[in-house]
């Protein structure tokens, strides 16, 4: 494996080649792998209840807040809305969510969780805690709020570089 992974890490304000600067210590990759260590251990306990992970990220947005539009839900869960509109026809077939047409637009559709879509939530989100739990053993409160921040942060400056970059498209 090739030692560092140009264009993807920051060099070192000091010049220096440490975790940063190697393939397996860089943001991006241990960003990565810790997201999908969190997948992998959702996955194996949210299967139980029959739900796949795409699935999960609808449900735990209509029970932040029940009947969005299908654009709304696409932008709460960060997915394009042919694969919302797939998601929400396989979930409607499970019998988890409803699709009511809006009575002030009517073009538009609002997708409201079922009782059986409301329960899940009683029997998935500990299994999401103790999943959180698990992840933080051995890290201080201290530790964790740092982090926490410092992720926080690089996904603001990521945000803003995209925003940026397409304002500059758009002049």
């Amino acid at each position: 494996m090739e030692a560092s992974v140009k264009g993807w890490e920051p060099e070192r304000p000091d010049g220096s080649e440490d975790a940063a600067g190697s393939a397996d210590g860089a943001l991006s990759f241990v960003v990565r792998d810790v997201n999908r260590a969190f997948a992998r251990a959702l996955q194996t306990r949210i299967a139980r209840s029959g739900v796949s992970m795409g699935q999960w990220f609808f449900l735990r947005a209509l029970w932040e807040e029940d009947g969005l539009t299908q654009r709304e839900l696409s932008h709460r869960v960060g997915m394009m809305e042919p694969t919302t509109v797939t998601a929400v026809n396989v979930m409607e077939g499970q019998g988890l969510v409803q699709r009511v047409r809006n009575s002030h637009d009517r073009r538009k559709m609002n997708i409201f969780l079922t009782d059986k879509g409301r329960a899940l939530r009683d029997s998935m989100m500990p299994s999401a805690s103790e999943i959180a739990q698990l992840a933080i053993q051995g890290i201080t409160p201290d530790e964790l709020d740092l982090t926490l921040d410092v992720l926080r942060r690089v996904g603001a400056n990521l945000n803003a570089a995209a925003a940026s970059a397409r304002d500059g498209e758009d002049e």
